[in-house]
């Protein structure tokens, strides 16, 4: 592989031009396959609680020699993401690196490959993987080009996994807020009934989620049915004005 000038795409135009993450990586993949005349194939790995998935593939040969070696759990796409440094096979016959997955590949008609760590020793790292049937295939790729790709995906994935813990946290808040708002409506019941105060209802309906061992928001959600005649209503209280 050679250091070549490249024309790299927008990424922020491919970010605006796609739909989703998977649409960005396959973009990008397209990218990595114009970049290497010799490649017939490329495929984007990403590793989540460590278990490898190609996400987004172009060409041929990508989704096969990638499952290949998730099978073994070994080989060239493998030790870049998880080592964060670049593999390069010159030809497939003459390794004796991965076991068995290098006469595998030949035998697939795939002679030498590269793969180039994405997001490396974080908790979504991953490889963009270049397959080609010939000898020495990348030894005219566009080398600056792939590592400004992969430093892009490394990006996109970081703001990816920002959005998603982000959306992750708002559905938790808005599931505690629910949850609060039905022991808020079943406490207002029970003020009503009991003529008690807040505290006293709280304490009855937690008393009765221990007896029954049945979480606190499903009791007081029976309790509205039963003496309501309808489900909670999400977002208001039912406590009677002081």
């Amino acid at each position: 592989m050679t250091d070549q000038p490249y024309a790299l795409p927008d990424v922020t135009s491919l970010l605006v031009s796609t739909d989703s993450l998977e649409q960005f990586l396959r973009a990008l993949a397209e990218s990595a396959l114009a970049m290497a005349p010799m490649a017939q194939g490329v495929g984007i790995t990403l590793e989540r609680q460590r278990r490898p998935l190609t996400v987004a593939s172009v060409g041929t040969s990508a989704p096969e020699l990638d499952e290949a070696q998730y099978g073994q759990d070994d080989g060239p796409c493998l030790q870049a993401l998880r080592t964060g440094e670049e593999v390069v096979v010159a030809d497939m016959l003459g390794e004796e690196r991965w076991g068995p997955y290098p006469a595998y590949a030949a035998a697939c008609g795939t002679r030498s490959s590269a793969s180039l760590p994405i997001a490396a020793h974080t908790h979504t790292a991953g490889a963009l993987n270049l397959y080609s049937p010939k000898v020495s295939g990348f030894t005219d790729a566009d080398l600056a080009g792939l590592r400004a790709l992969a430093a892009q995906a490394t990006g996109a994935l970081a703001l990816a996994q920002r959005i998603a813990d982000a959306q992750e946290y708002a559905a938790d808040l808005q599931t505690a807020m629910e949850s609060r708002s039905v022991i808020d409506q079943a406490i207002g019941l029970i003020m009503g009934q009991q003529r008690c105060v807040a505290d006293e209802a709280f304490n009855l309906l937690r008393a009765a989620s221990q007896r029954r061992n049945v979480k606190l928001r499903d009791v007081c959600a029976e309790l509205i049915r039963d003496i309501g005649g309808s489900p909670p209503s999400p977002g208001r209280a039912l406590r009677p004005r002081p």
